[in-house]
């Protein structure tokens, strides 16, 4: 019998702790970090509360696995559909699906 989540996602996931920047309409900015990701959704860990439907802004660097064999800087913009409270250190547990995802311009340096 097949898992039942696993049946609901349109890409696989891969397994990734990155830095995420957050920002929300109904929220202070926030900062996290993803447990696992791919090019349709996201599980975070954020350091503050964020509300189911919530619309989010998302800023992250992409791993090789999601992208050409280059690891990106992107900006995503997401909906949360699922809040676990008390997770990993306190914070709080939070599933988004991802609408769009647009490339960062690199900044030359």
């Amino acid at each position: 019998m097949s898992d039942p989540k696993s049946d609901r996602r349109s890409c696989q996931r891969i397994a990734a702790r990155l830095g995420v920047s957050i920002r929300s309409a109904e929220n202070q900015p926030a900062a996290g970090y993803s447990r696992d990701l791919s090019t349709s959704g996201i599980f975070l860990y954020a350091n503050s509360e964020i509300l189911v439907g919530s619309e989010l802004e998302m800023v992250l660097m992409l791993p090789t696995q999601l992208t050409d064999g280059e690891k990106r800087w992107v900006c995503c913009q997401a909906s949360v559909i699922r809040v676990e409270p008390g997770g990993e250190d306190g914070r709080f547990g939070v599933a988004a699906s991802i609408r769009s995802i647009a490339t960062l311009p690199e900044i030359p340096g």
